[in-house]
């Protein structure tokens, strides 16, 4: 108990809103410096292309969103138009599965339901595929999970165990980090699956407008797939309208992490061998392909310092080592996981509360004692 006191606390509780959020700012505007220093004539023609109605004639000629909608959709079906492209696409979006599901996750958790832009991720998923890229992580979803657990931080700090109000209370209650519902145990990971893991080998293979299109909603297919099984999940089976400790039940957190820890590895295995084979990417490929790189290395980094910041430098190492050998998608769930793990990692103890932990029915929870993230 007395290494686990002295161990150094997360940043989260250290510093204030304002200096956690100086990084992610600074990610943000060096975002959109090495896009605009690796831009060049490839895409600015792409768009020409898209104005002048020469390009997806059905899409391009709708009024006002018609260039931007088809440069957009040809952005994407230019990145995944050779063997090489396709190995490399393959991981990034395997990298987002594993993204999603940890966002999805979160989402479902009780003590996230004060927060608009973690309880309902769909809209800033819609804007991050759609507009803003690695910004969107970078100037609103971070900084959201940021604000909450600094409020939590807050609450624990000025309460007391009177303010109590039940187990199931988003700040101080027992089950906090708990799913909502256990039926989120199969509803996530078949929204991941048919919402988004289905629509985005449907455009790494078919590489056609209609399937880009399809991938560019993926958030919303999440959604309602989530919303479908959910409810089908809690019909047939009362018991699981309860809350869950997703990492307490190992069958569960398999069942939920499964599918993108599968989908990092293949494609990992995927980019190694297209490695091997000649190169077949045509400028407007390496072009389109080179920026969707440079956004896709910058949501890894914003999330390696969300990961930091919350949960030391342990938690975000083993997520490098697994991201080296499994792939990215794969090293942020394991590394989401064992997150989870470390928060509590004396089992001889009670959780009572956010931020209070006692060993017998008289011990009063502090303002010292760790927060339960």
């Amino acid at each position: 108990m007395d290494s686990l006191n002295r161990r150094p606390r997360p940043a989260v509780h250290s510093f204030a809103l304002g200096y956690l959020l100086v990084v992610p700012v600074l990610l943000a505007i060096l975002t959109g410096a090495i896009l605009f220093i690796h831009s060049d004539t490839n895409i600015y023609m792409l768009y020409s292309q898209c104005h002048a109605r020469a390009r997806l004639p059905w899409l391009s000629h709708v009024p006002v969103l018609g260039s931007p909608a088809c440069f957009l959709v040809s952005f994407f079906q230019e990145a995944v138009a050779s063997v090489r492209a396709f190995g490399t696409m393959g991981l990034i979006l395997s990298f987002v599965a594993g993204l999603l599901t940890v966002s999805t996750v979160e989402a479902a958790r009780i003590c996230n339901r004060p927060s608009p832009l973690i309880a309902y991720p769909t809209g800033p998923w819609l804007v991050f595929t759609l507009i803003g890229g690695a910004i969107v992580w970078e100037l609103a979803i971070i900084p959201a999970f940021f604000h909450r657990s600094r409020a939590i931080i807050a609450a624990r700090r000025q309460g007391g165990p009177q303010q109590l109000t039940g187990p199931s209370d988003p700040t101080f209650g027992e089950s906090m980090r708990h799913l909502a519902h256990a039926a989120e145990t199969v509803a996530i990971p078949a929204a991941v699956a048919l919402g988004y893991v289905v629509p985005s080998l449907l455009m790494l293979t078919l590489d056609t407008p209609t399937t880009v299109v399809a991938w560019l909603f993926f958030p919303v297919w999440v959604s309602l797939v989530r919303q479908a099984v959910r409810r089908v999940a809690l019909l047939a089976r009362e018991r699981w309208s309860g809350s869950l400790h997703l990492e307490s039940n190992r069958l569960a957190l398999l069942g939920v992490y499964a599918v993108p820890i599968v989908c990092s590895i293949l494609a990992q295995a995927h980019l190694i061998w297209t490695l091997t084979q000649p190169e077949d990417r045509k400028e407007m490929t390496r072009s389109t392909l080179k920026t969707i790189t440079i956004e896709a290395v910058f949501v890894l980094l914003t999330v390696l310092y969300w990961i930091l910041v919350e949960a030391g430098w342990r938690v975000a190492l083993v997520m490098l080592v697994t991201s080296f050998v499994l792939g990215p998608g794969a090293g942020i769930c394991v590394g989401w996981i064992y997150r989870e793990q470390t928060v509590d990692p004396d089992r001889s103890v009670t959780v009572v509360a956010v931020g209070s932990r006692r060993a017998s029915e008289d011990a009063d929870p502090s303002e010292e004692t760790p927060l339960l993230r």
